[in-house]
C-alpha cells in the first residue's frame, strides 16, 4: 500500500515568505519609493502604508507560528539601514536584529534576504549596480548587517531573483514599459555581471560575519518548456535569463528555487499562453506543477547543492484554488523529494497579501490584509497549509 503523504526530511524548512518592500510601508528612501511617485511608468497605486508590517511584525510572525509554520523568510531594507552613503542607522539594524530575536522567540527560524529588488534612491543616483564601485558598496552594506545576522540566523539570501534584476536594468535602459505576453525581455549583461560578483563578494562578507550561516540566493524559475523541434533555442533562450544565474550558486550552501507558472518555447522563441486556460490574477497560466520542473532543472545545473523552494504561490480571489494550487505543488515536491533531490524546505509566498510592485490586486496572500484597519485574517488555505507543518508531512502527488 503506498500512503498518500511523505515525512519531511530532516530539518525540513516549512514557512512562507515576504518582502520589507512590499509589507513594512513608507519605505521614502528606496528607489522603488521614488518609481512609485513618477509619472510615465507601468505602477498602478503606490506601495504607502502597504500592510504597515514595520510596526505590525510581531502580529504577523504570531500568526504564522501558531498556524503552524516553523520558518518565516523575510528581507531587510538596505534604504533603512544606509539612508544616506557612508550613513548607517543603528535604530534600523536593532529593528531588524528585534525581528530576528522575536521570529526566534516564536518558534520561527529566520531566513534573512539581504536585498528584495530594492535598493536606497543615492545608490540608485549614482549609477546602480553597474556603477563604479557598486559591489564594493554593497558589501560593505552586508558587513554593517552584522548586527542583525551574526547569531540565530541560520540562512541568509544575498540577493533575490537577480536575473529580475538583470531584465529590469535592460527594460529601463532600453526606456521599455512591461513585460512582453510570454517569456522575458533581454537582460542587461553589464548588470548580470555586476549583480553575480554583488553575490559573490556578499557570500564572503556574510561568511566573515558567522561561518555558520548558510548562504545562497534565489532565482525566478520560468519553466522553460521546449516545443518539438524547439530544444537548442529554449536552452539559447534561458541562458542569459535563468541558468547563468543558478550556475553562479555552483559554490554557495544552497540555491533558491522560485517557480509560478510556466513558458512554452517554440521554433521562433516563446509562445503565449493559450486563451482558453486558467490564468491567475497576474493572468499568469494556472500550472501548479511548474515548481517540480523548476527544481529538477536546478538540480542538473548546480549538481548536490541544496536546493530550498523559497517562493511559490497563486495570486487568486478563490482561497479554494489556492489550496488546489498548494496541492499540486506539494506534490511535486514530494516526488523530487523521493527521486534524490536534495529539498531542504518549502516556503510559500506569500505570507501576507502584500504590495505586487505596482498593485496590491494580485492578492497572492496565505493572510489576507485590510487596506484600511491592516486586520490580519488566516485563509482556510493558511489553516491547511500550517497543519501541515505540525504533521510534518507533504501530500504525494495523485497519480
Amino acid at each position: 500500500m503506498t500512503h498518500s503523504t511523505i515525512p519531511f526530511p530532516e530539518g525540513f524548512l516549512w514557512g512562507a515568505s515576504t518582502a520589507a518592500h512590499q509589507i513594512e510601508g513608507n519605505n521614502t528612501n528606496s528607489d522603488w519609493w521614488v518609481k512609485e511617485h513618477s509619472t510615465g511608468t507601468h505602477i498602478q497605486e503606490p506601495s504607502l502604508d502597504a500592510c504597515d508590517s514595520y510596526h505590525r511584525w510581531p502580529e504577523d510572525m504570531d500568526l504564522l507560528a501558531s498556524l503552524g509554520f516553523t520558518d518565516y523568510r523575510f528581507s531587510i531594507e538596505w534604504a533603512r539601514i544606509e539612508p544616506a552613503e557612508g550613513q548607517f542607522s543603528n535604530a534600523e539594524l536593532t529593528h531588524y536584529r528585534r525581528m530576528v530575536d522575536g521570529a526566534i522567540e516564536r518558534g520561527l527560524r529566520p531566513m534573512v534576504t539581504l536585498h528584495h529588488f530594492t535598493v536606497p534612491q543615492w545608490f540608485e543616483a549614482r549609477g546602480g549596480w553597474t556603477a563604479e564601485g557598486a559591489v564594493e558598496l554593497f558589501a560593505r552594506y552586508v558587513a554593517a548587517c552584522a548586527p542583525v545576522i551574526g547569531e540565530g540566523v541560520r540562512h541568509v539570501c544575498t540577493i533575490n531573483e537577480p536575473n529580475m534584476v538583470s531584465v529590469t536594468a535592460g527594460l529601463a535602459k532600453r526606456g521599455e514599459i512591461g513585460f512582453p505576453p510570454a517569456g522575458l525581455p533581454t537582460p542587461d549583461e553589464e548588470t548580470t555581471h555586476a549583480v553575480i560578483a554583488a553575490h559573490k563578494a556578499a557570500v564572503k562578507e556574510v561568511r566573515a560575519i558567522n561561518s555558520e550561516i548558510q548562504v545562497g540566493w534565489t532565482v525566478a524559475n520560468q519553466v522553460y518548456q521546449a516545443l518539438p523541434g524547439a530544444e537548442d533555442v529554449t536552452a539559447a533562450y534561458r541562458h542569459p535569463r535563468e541558468d547563468i544565474f543558478i550556475e553562479a550558486a555552483r559554490d554557495d550552501d544552497w540555491v533558491g528555487v522560485q517557480s509560478y507558472t510556466r513558458t512554452e518555447i517554440g521554433p521562433e522563441g516563446p509562445i503565449p499562453a493559450p486563451e482558453h486556460v486558467e490564468r491567475t490574477l497576474t493572468q499568469w497560466e494556472y500550472y501548479p506543477t511548474a515548481v517540480g520542473y523548476a527544481l529538477r532543472h536546478t538540480a542538473e545545473i548546480v549538481g548536490d547543492v541544496p536546493l530550498i523552494v523559497t517562493e511559490n504561490g497563486i495570486a487568486t480571489g478563490d482561497d479554494s484554488r489556492r489550496v488546489d494550487y498548494y496541492t499540486g505543488a506539494l506534490g511535486e515536491v514530494a516526488a523530487a523529494i523521493e527521486d534524490g533531490l536534495n529539498i531542504q524546505g518549502y516556503l510559500a509566498w506569500s505570507a501576507l497579501d502584500n504590495y505586487e510592485w505596482g498593485s496590491f490586486k494580485p492578492t497572492f496572500g496565505l493572510i489576507g490584509v485590510d487596506r484600511e484597519t491592516f486586520e490580519r485574517t488566516a485563509r482556510p488555505s493558511a489553516e491547511w497549509l500550517g497543519s501541515l507543518g505540525r504533521s510534518r508531512e507533504l501530500p504525494r502527488r495523485a497519480a
